[in-house]
């Protein structure tokens, strides 16, 4: 099932995805796509000053529209709203600011907040930041990490109740070898060999160590925008629950994979075929619990969500993730075509195709 066929039914027109990141230039690729956004980092520049190119290289795999030999994103008819953030080493508050970036995304007009970023402490203060961003109605998804053949932390914001963490997966479906794994997995996408930009420079892409849970993390945001784009009356938790009711794996669905999650996903099941079941309205498919009324906490007040540097804790342990099972996806059965990501046109213009079988069921995430 190719990316056209899904373009032909929706592209992700009226859904707005904030990229928290590095920042986002507005590239050929980009143009007419990038609304104005937020920095908050403090330091020289705006949010469409990247320093790095990672920013950049989210937006386009979500909205890009090719030209100019760009990226060409899954949802190319949605618009970003960029949020500046300091990633790395670069100048800015540091981890500090990372909550006032998930506020300033949850104040504004995005559906999907996109963090392909993470680290391996829990901060109080972005914890509150993502539990108001929540509050606000917002579908938030964060990349689980790449260390898994070195340490496999727990990462943050990625397992947070009120994300959806994303893992990545090769060509044929197997979780990729770098892929954090545990049970804050909730979803998967196609995460290597994807063409991103070198660096801060925007003079050409590069292959060499393209992808990771950050690509795959993107595509699941525009994965999001294409369904939502679909169905514009449905809440964060029905978009999100059909992204899981449709994703592609062959085990129990009943029993989420620590490496996959539910299953890779699966938005042409939807979009294209109509599969997936919407269900409540208010009801989180991560927790099976009823959600807040978007603006107000469980308890009917606005939470905090504090810019302030964050309180770094332990992490909370993990369940055994020893073995190898569940880390593969199933190829679909119906003839839609195995679990990959294609280049597909000219130069370095890349798209998603997405296919594959499979139901998912709700599991009872970890409590924070």
């Amino acid at each position: 099932m190719s990316a056209e066929k899904m373009w032909k039914t929706s592209v992700g027109e009226g859904v707005k995805v904030a990229v928290v990141d590095s920042g986002v230039r507005v590239t050929p690729s980009l143009k007419g796509r990038v609304l104005p956004g937020v920095d908050a980092t403090g330091a020289a520049g705006g949010p469409g000053d990247d320093y790095s190119g990672h920013g950049t290289t989210m937006a386009e795999l979500i909205a890009g529209s090719g030209r100019g030999g760009g990226l060409k994103g899954l949802a190319p008819g949605a618009e970003i709203i960029p949020i500046r953030t300091t990633t790395g080493k670069e100048p800015g508050k540091g981890a500090g600011d990372t909550p006032a970036a998930i506020k300033a995304a949850a104040d504004s007009d995005a559906q999907i907040i996109n963090m392909s970023f993470g680290g391996d402490f829990m901060s109080q203060a972005e914890k509150a930041a993502v539990k108001y961003a929540s509050s606000k109605g917002k579908l938030l998804f964060a990349a689980v990490g790449n260390d898994a053949e070195k340490k496999n932390f727990v990462g943050y914001p990625a397992a947070y109740p009120q994300v959806v963490g994303v893992s990545a997966a090769d060509r044929s479906g197997k979780v990729a070898k770098y892929s954090e794994f545990g049970e804050y997995v909730d979803l998967a996408a196609p995460g290597l060999g994807i063409p991103h930009w070198c660096d801060a420079t925007f003079r050409s892409y590069c292959q060499e160590g393209g992808g990771g849970t950050s690509s795959a993390t993107a595509i699941a945001s525009a994965s999001a925008a294409l369904v939502w784009s679909k169905h514009p009356d449905w809440t964060a938790n029905q978009v999100l629950r059909v992204l899981i009711d449709t994703a592609g794996r062959d085990w129990p669905k009943d029993e989420p994979s620590d490496y996959l999650g539910y299953g890779l996903i699966r938005p042409a099941r939807n979009v294209v075929k109509g599969e997936g079941k919407p269900g409540p309205a208010d009801v989180d498919p991560l927790t099976n619990k009823k959600t807040a009324v978007a603006g107000s906490d469980e308890d009917g007040t606005t939470p905090s969500a504090s810019a302030s540097a964050p309180a770094a804790s332990a992490p909370p342990a993990q369940k055994d993730t020893s073995g190898e099972q569940q880390a593969t996806a199933a190829k679909s059965s119906d003839g839609d075509g195995s679990s990959r990501m294609w280049l597909i046109g000219g130069g370095l213009a890349a798209a998603a195709v997405f296919c594959g079988g499979g139901y998912a069921a709700v599991r009872a995430r970890r409590g924070a």
